[in-house]
């Protein structure tokens, strides 16, 4: 019974999580994709981007079922050494690959930046 509370936690996390990004995008007419960065304490920062890597929308933070966000991140605006996981949420349809990596590499710094051709 106890797996099936967490479980079922965790299912609601990922759809107010996906609620939250689908908000972003509809009042971002620029955007081809949502950054989400999640942190530590269960805060998540999120904002739009658009297909050159640059800020579609304001960036959000919000944590899942609260009023507001942790003392934490009031005090240090989420700073990344307390990020868990990062990426990108595309909306369809979907940039190439190529387009993909030059993008995260841009605003996540996830990949190496490779010279212009």
């Amino acid at each position: 019974m106890g797996a099936q509370k967490i479980s079922r936690k965790k299912r609601a996390v990922e759809q107010g999580e996906r609620a939250m990004i689908e908000g972003i995008l509809e009042g971002s007419p620029d955007a081809i994709g949502v950054a989400v960065i999640r942190l530590d304490c269960g805060c998540r920062k999120m904002a739009a981007v658009n297909n050159e890597g640059e800020p579609a929308s304001k960036i959000i933070m919000y944590r899942d079922q609260a009023e507001a966000i942790c003392t934490q991140c009031k005090k240090d605006n989420g700073d990344f050494m307390r990020v868990t996981e990062q990426f990108i949420r595309w909306q369809k349809p979907e940039p190439d690959e190529q387009t993909k990596q030059q993008i995260e590499a841009k605003v996540l710094g996830t990949h190496e930046q490779q010279p212009p051709h």
